[in-house]
């Protein structure tokens, strides 16, 4: 019988899924319709838990459709999700109460100055490892207390979206240790469990979490007979914990050593390197990575909005297809012609943690048309991505020369070239834009011990590169100091 393996990640926009080979070979993937965020408000961004579950089921049904072998013959499977904020509330019959405050949420900023007037975001930091912001799921969590107090009071439990779906297949209450982690404020990073103490200077019962938290590559419960028929897969298949998507994605870019470091470039752009704790720092978010979390520590920057940025390109525009955009958008100069974009569409998180901040459109003329604005939106998620390299290079976190990067993107020549330029450094870029459920089906062959260890995933990977054009490099450190400038001039401006 063949050895396959089935990845799935539950993403903010779509849900994909992938089978693979004891090599890595790619044998079939599915893609879930896309389902939406509801912004019912400026700064809000929450889903209702039964998009994910559909997500799920479209996906992977699409995928097996198209393998070309029995179903039966999966070995096990391994869920990730995207970073669900305050996750899904259930009550003790584990049905949803409320939308999940999912991650691009921002309506807890009274929570956090509440925070950081009352205990100081550097407690918080001291006991968790993470900083005060709207971001993490701990503020959120604080204003659904506030503000929705009949949920909070039936609420048995919250549940990652990824958690959620576990739950449903298996009937397991589990969060791994890297969903746990960037919840923020209630979960020690560095000692790897619930903090008693800041949960209680929260006013946040720990009871309503999952007592069971878990590593990535952990099995953590069996597919029931009700979901093995709905997916035509086996009962009693091994589920495999998995954790949060940019996570798992890093995992899938071969990034296994401390010095390694990827970006995910996806509705938002990660980047994260991993180290065994010495540099954990309140600038990026820290959580333990999906392999050998007890020991070593994911930390990341980003933007909040990034493949986000490139959508609402073409609704403003009208631009479909890209791909005659790129071609006029790569005959303009670095720089745009002087077009400046700040990408703060949804606010800030790691490392400049504003999210306060909205995005602005620097040196505007009549002479720029959309292909100008395409290039600055591209330059401008590079910039974004250099800068929280720089603040872990300042950190003393030691890169690795090469940037590893997955996600949408990658399929962009112009913004490859461009992002090599702007880092100087080689890319190495994923052939698959399936990162993070690629991912997912290597934590599940390793959880069933068909690989032995985190570093066997380099042998299922083939590389492209792309090498920093010599011309370039110089052009776009100017730029990207008129960048950093910029940004800090209108760092005390708010919307």
């Amino acid at each position: 019988m063949r050895v396959l393996f089935l990845g799935v990640d539950i993403g903010t926009s779509s849900t994909k899924a992938v089978v693979v080979n004891e090599k890595g070979k790619i044998l079939a993937e599915g893609l879930s319709d896309t389902y939406i965020v509801e912004m019912p408000k400026p700064a809000w961004a929450q889903q209702n838990a039964e998009v994910w579950v559909k997500g799920f089921k479209e996906a992977v049904t699409r995928a097996l459709g198209k393998l070309n072998t029995p179903s039966k013959n999966i070995t096990a499977m391994c869920i990730s999700g995207l970073y669900g904020g305050t996750g899904v509330p259930v009550d003790e019959n584990f049905e949803p109460l409320y939308p999940a405050l999912i991650w691009m949420d921002k309506r807890a900023v009274e929570e956090t100055l509440w925070v950081k007037e009352h205990l100081g975001w550097e407690k918080i930091f001291e006991l968790t490892g993470n900083y005060t912001d709207p971001y993490f799921g701990y503020t959120k969590l604080l204003w659904l207390k506030k503000h929705e107090p009949d949920v909070w009071k039936k609420t048995h439990l919250f549940l990652t979206p990824k958690d959620y779906v576990i739950y449903l297949l298996t009937g397991e209450v589990v969060i791994d240790l890297s969903s746990a982690g960037n919840i923020g404020g209630i979960f020690d990073v560095r000692k790897k469990k619930w903090s008693e103490e800041a949960a209680e200077l929260l006013g946040i019962e720990l009871s309503k979490f999952p007592e069971h938290v878990v590593d990535s590559s952990e099995i953590v419960g069996r597919l029931n007979s009700i979901w093995a028929n709905k997916l035509s897969l086996k009962e009693g298949l091994p589920i495999v914990a998995g954790g949060i998507d940019a996570a798992v994605a890093t995992l899938a870019a071969g990034v296994t050593k401390p010095g390694e470091h990827a970006a995910m470039v996806g509705t938002s752009m990660c980047w994260g390197s991993i180290h065994t704790g010495y540099r954990i720092d309140w600038r990026l978010v820290n959580f333990p990575y999906v392999t050998n979390g007890r020991k070593v520590t994911y930390s990341f920057g980003g933007a909040t909005t990034s493949g986000a940025i490139i959508e609402w390109f073409k609704k403003l525009t009208g631009v479909g297809d890209l791909s005659e955009i790129t071609q006029h958008a790569e005959k303009i100069s670095v720089g745009s012609d002087g077009l400046i974009l700040l990408p703060f569409f949804m606010g800030e998180r790691a490392p400049i943690w504003k999210p306060e901040a909205r995005a602005t459109l620097h040196g505007l003329s009549l002479s720029h048309g959309p292909a100008h604005l395409f290039r600055a939106v591209l330059e401008a998620i590079a910039f974004s991505l250099r800068s929280s390299m720089d603040v872990a290079g300042n950190i003393g976190i030691k890169l690795e020369p090469e940037l590893r990067v997955v996600g949408g993107l990658t399929r962009n020549p112009l913004w490859l070239k461009i992002t090599a330029a702007v880092v100087n450094r080689k890319l190495l870029i994923l052939p698959t834009s399936l990162d993070a459920p690629y991912g997912d089906a290597f934590l599940a062959a390793l959880a069933v011990g068909e690989v032995g260890e985190p570093d066997s995933i380099k042998n299922w990977i083939e590389w492209k590169t792309v090498e920093p054009d010599s011309k370039l490099i110089s052009e776009y450190e100017r730029v990207y100091q008129n960048y950093v400038e910029l940004m800090r001039k209108l760092g005390a401006l708010r919307a």
